[in-house]
């Protein structure tokens, strides 16, 4: 990864460069922002930079045996240090998921925690950084660095450290050896433990604009200039979330239709028609019935603000605008409040494993009354 395949954040990378060039990077360094800023990819490229045989030009020269093993992930002296889940029975360490975290490095660059838990097979479990890290962490440190003045721990997602593991980390982290770095990246910076927070020298990587999201998917997605502006409108600055819009357009077309079928069929009484609705919605299982209240939930937000008339505070794409100009007007002061309660509640019932059945027909009955205030 070189600074030269990251959009953005020119500042970032010149000052990252600065530091490795005059020798004042700390042993302990800290990317922290939003998802989906390239924080990583960073991360990743610095690594690179320092190790590289022929840096030039504030880059690396991607060509050295160095970069190059870099690019296969399989450079001696970098570690790679990430949360997984734990199994019965056996350590649980960063490199039993090895051929899974490549995988995220090569297809998602930006480093999706939700694609994360997928390539895990995790389920409904959250990913962690166990114990077990720490100690293989303070084993594999303890050799000297083969073929570069550093050996570089790069660690993705340090929030996720429990107190055991972040007892072990103080101590390398605290007492590092003269040949180690660590490059740490945050999502979450507030959920990392104080005491390794305060260890650390930070920068902060801002969300990208939309201009520069666009471009982005443009230039790497073939997305449409139009189709591209939008879906940087929506995604805030989150390339991840980008380009899972990107990708779950179908998803969000079943949304859309089910979401309108629910309004109209709420407006126009046909409980009948509801009940079956419900049944449809229910079948979609539990991951994706909550997907879908959350997208039900902002396109509440958006149809309330859409009557501001102030084009610049809508996320919309193209075809849910084209159904929310008419049927904004029914989302106002006198019941969007009391709309998302319905929303929130519902998702709160199916993620405790209620009768999804029977949650959606409640929001579709609810729906039709406060629709008619």
């Amino acid at each position: 990864m070189k600074f030269a395949d990251i959009p953005g954040h020119d500042d970032i990378k010149a000052r990252l460069v600065e530091m490795a060039d005059r020798s004042r990077l700390p042993h302990a360094l800290l990317l922290e922002g939003p998802s989906g800023t390239g924080k990583f990819m960073l991360a990743r490229a610095l690594a690179q930079y320092i190790h590289c045989e022929h840096p030039s030009g504030g880059d690396s020269c991607g060509v050295c045996p160095s970069c190059r093993q870099h690019e296969s992930f399989n450079h001696i002296d970098t570690v790679f240090s990430y949360p997984v889940i734990k199994k019965a029975g056996k350590p649980t360490v960063s490199a039993d998921y090895q051929p899974e975290f490549r995988s995220l490095m090569t297809e998602y660059p930006f480093m999706d925690p939700e694609r994360w838990t997928s390539l895990l097979e995790a389920g409904n479990t959250q990913p962690k950084i166990y114990v077990d890290e720490g100690a293989e962490l303070m084993r594999r440190l303890n050799f000297r660095a083969h073929q570069s003045r550093y050996k570089i721990v790069l660690l993705w997602q340090p929030e996720k450290m429990n107190e055991d593991t972040a007892n072990k980390m103080l101590k390398l982290i605290e007492e590092p050896h003269d040949d180690t770095l660590f490059l740490l990246v945050s999502n979450n910076p507030r959920q990392i433990l104080p005491t390794i927070y305060s260890r650390t020298q930070r920068i902060a990587v801002n969300r990208y604009d939309d201009r520069e999201t666009a471009a982005y998917l443009r230039d790497n997605m073939a997305v449409a200039p139009e189709a591209a502006e939008s879906i940087a409108r929506i995604s805030s600055g989150n390339i991840n979330e980008a380009i899972s819009l990107i990708r779950i357009s179908k998803t969000r077309k079943i949304f859309l239709d089910l979401f309108i079928e629910l309004m109209r069929k709420a407006y126009q009484r046909k409980i009948g028609l509801l009940r079956q609705w419900s049944v449809d919605v229910a079948s979609l299982g539990r991951e994706q019935s909550l997907a879908f209240l959350d997208y039900c939930a902002r396109m509440m937000r958006e149809n309330f603000i859409l009557n501001l008339r102030v084009s610049e505070l809508n996320y919309l794409t193209a075809e849910e605008n084209a159904f929310s100009v008419n049927f904004s007007r029914f989302i106002n002061e006198r019941n969007v409040l009391k709309l998302f309660e319905v929303i929130n509640d519902a998702r709160n019932d199916i993620a405790g494993n209620a009768n999804a059945k029977i949650v959606f027909f409640d929001v579709a009955i609810k729906t039709i009354l406060l629709l008619k205030k």
